[in-house]
């Protein structure tokens, strides 16, 4: 920010305004001498953006910062701001001779993750901060998710937030980085998933090259009315974000087509995201075994441990013929390194403690960010911090989704889903089961699950179910139908065709009545406590009431056992944010 012309002249930095108050554990506004004592204004912006818009989006229209009539002179007042519609009257920073009341408490922590860099941006701040809560809002730039998500983050709920890298080269010093011309695909995407309990979480790689399917998208456009992007099967992960127009939604449609995951929000960063948070705090330790001299990333570097920042921690995320196999997935491996350490920065005491740090964070990350209309505000991205706050960086695993070299290439370019463990690492995530050892907190939840499955059991023979196909492969239903009925004796069951709503896991609804029933079907269908739903029933074609078998996305034939594993599969790459490891 530049103190000049908003009040502030003799190279003030902003930050350095701002102090902590060790009676309140609040920031509170520091202002110089020759200031009006009597004035609350903080660290305003004056006018200037951030980064164009990341992944080629819409930019949203931002608000422009109340602009200053002046500089102040040596001894005089600071000019006081245009007051907003609809702001408390205490708060017109503007007013003489009243500072706004100190509220009594702990300072709000502001936590925002950026696509590509994960960055845990925390700001303290008190009642005296409105004015820079104001600035920071200005900062922020947000489009719609176009109803892929849920609607936003729930605090009795596991969440998922989408984290996307682009590769498109806004901002300054940028242009020169490979492809200048770059729409933004979705170059580094995450999906960090926070367990219910919030003890632990997941951030699970996808892989720009895989092959997958993106679905038809509906897209707002800037007057408002929408268009629907067509889908494309058998192509590139990252073309779901920047080709033919395609939103941040668009990601968000493939990842649930992919994973079975319904995202919460997303969160977009271009280059100069990684340059300007790395700065903010202080710079990111790294460690390399060996000498790495990428002309390609210009990162040139001895082999040992190094502090870097801005242009040289944009070339070590970039690299990746100088590592591993020389492939984007020895760049993912480097650039989880990277998150590792640059988590354990930010959560240490150096940063948390630090005024210039927390403001100079706070300024980067809300101006490098694009994120989803839902978490539009410094209240709202507050909240969400809240949350995201609450698990220790020890269980907290990065792990790359498996795959290999696509089959269909005589060149390898491209890489294909390795099953089953790809889906055993989906159904773990989607059933929020941890990757790390942590103690879980939702031991009653499990009981309660595994519960459902003890108990007496209905004959086969007795056994009245409705087959639903819920987003399984076409036949399916039929072919469960049939297999239940010769093989399993299951022969009060039929085939109710399609679900009105595609479903990420199978599900099986049953009645009060109906428990013995469940425990029989699902102990032929290899079900878990968690896919048996106690509700109620329906009725079958005969008249009589009946449980429901809604085969979803994870069913993977007639007989093949749905329970999740409990282990990580052991072709799955994963580490904690807690240990140092060194890029090889």
């Amino acid at each position: 920010m530049d103190a000049q012309g908003r009040g502030r002249a003799d190279d003030v930095d902003p930050a350095d305004q701002w102090v902590l108050n060790p009676n309140t554990g609040e920031y509170e506004l520091r202002l110089a001498p020759s200031a009006a004592q009597s004035s609350a204004l903080g660290p305003r912006g004056s006018g200037g953006r951030g980064p164009a818009g990341a992944g080629g989006t819409p930019r949203a229209r931002r608000t422009e910062p109340a602009r200053r009539s002046g500089a102040a002179a040596p001894g005089g007042e600071a000019p006081s701001p245009r007051r907003r519609t609809g702001a408390p009257a205490d708060a017109a920073a503007g007013r003489r001779g009243r500072r706004p009341a100190q509220k009594k408490g702990k300072g709000k922590k502001v936590l925002v993750w950026t696509g590509g860099t994960l960055a845990f941006v925390l700001v303290g701040t008190s009642a005296a901060a409105y004015l820079y809560y104001e600035h920071l809002n200005d900062n922020i730039t947000s489009v719609s998710d176009d109803g892929a998500g849920t609607g936003g983050f729930s605090k009795d709920r596991a969440i998922n937030i989408l984290l996307i890298g682009t590769d498109k080269r806004t901002g300054t010093g940028n242009e020169g980085y490979g492809d200048k011309n770059s729409a933004g695909h979705a170059d580094t995407t995450l999906v960090l998933h926070v367990s219910k309990d919030r003890t632990n979480a997941t951030a699970l790689s996808i892989p720009r090259d895989l092959i997958t399917d993106i679905p038809d998208c509906p897209t707002t456009q800037e007057d408002g009315s929408e268009k629907i992007i067509p889908g494309k099967q058998g192509t590139r992960f990252n073309n779901s974000l920047g080709q033919e127009n395609r939103t941040p939604s668009c990601t968000m449609r493939t990842i649930t087509e992919l994973t079975g995951l319904k995202m919460d929000h997303f969160m977009v960063a271009d280059f100069n995201a990684v340059k300007t948070l790395s700065s903010a705090v202080g710079g990111v330790k790294v460690c390399l075994a060996k000498d790495i001299k990428d002309p390609d990333s210009k990162l040139d570097l001895p082999k040992g441990e190094h502090l870097i920042e801005g242009e040289e921690a944009l070339a070590f995320v970039r690299t990746r013929h100088s590592v591993g196999f020389g492939g984007d997935l020895s760049r993912i491996e480097l650039q989880q390194q990277f998150l590792s350490s640059m988590m354990r920065s930010l959560k240490s005491n150096d940063t948390l403690t630090s005024p210039s740090k927390m403001i100079k964070l706070a300024e980067a990350g809300t101006k490098a960010l694009t994120v989803d209309s839902q978490i539009s505000t410094i209240k709202k991205l507050a909240d969400l911090g809240a949350e995201l706050g609450k698990f220790d960086t020890k269980n907290l695993t990065f792990a790359t989704v498996p795959v290999v070299d696509n089959p269909a290439e005589k060149v390898k370019a491209t890489v294909v889903l390795k099953e089953p463990q790809a889906q055993q690492l989906f159904a773990m995530v989607r059933d929020d089961v941890s990757l790390t050892a942590v103690k879980q907190e939702k031991k009653k939840e499990k009981a309660a699950e595994a519960a459902r499955l003890k108990g007496t059991k209905a004959p086969a023979s007795e056994v009245r179910v409705r087959i639903l196909n819920g987003g399984a492969v076409a036949g399916s239903a039929q072919e469960t139908l049939s297999w239940l009925q010769v093989q399993e004796g299951v022969t009060k069951s039929e085939n109710a065709g399609n679900a009105e709503q595609p479903l990420a896991r199978t599900t099986l609804e049953y009645g009060p009545d109906e428990a013995d029933q469940a425990r029989r079907l699902a102990e032929i269908m290899g079900l878990s406590g968690a896919a048996l739903k106690p509700g109620k029933s329906v009725t079958n074609s005969q008249g009589l009431p009946a449980m429901t078998l809604t085969l979803g996305k994870d069913f993977e034939g007639a007989g093949v056992p749905l329970t999740t594993p409990a282990k990580v599969p052991d072709e799955v790459q994963k580490s904690t944010a807690d240990k140092v490891e060194c890029a090889k």
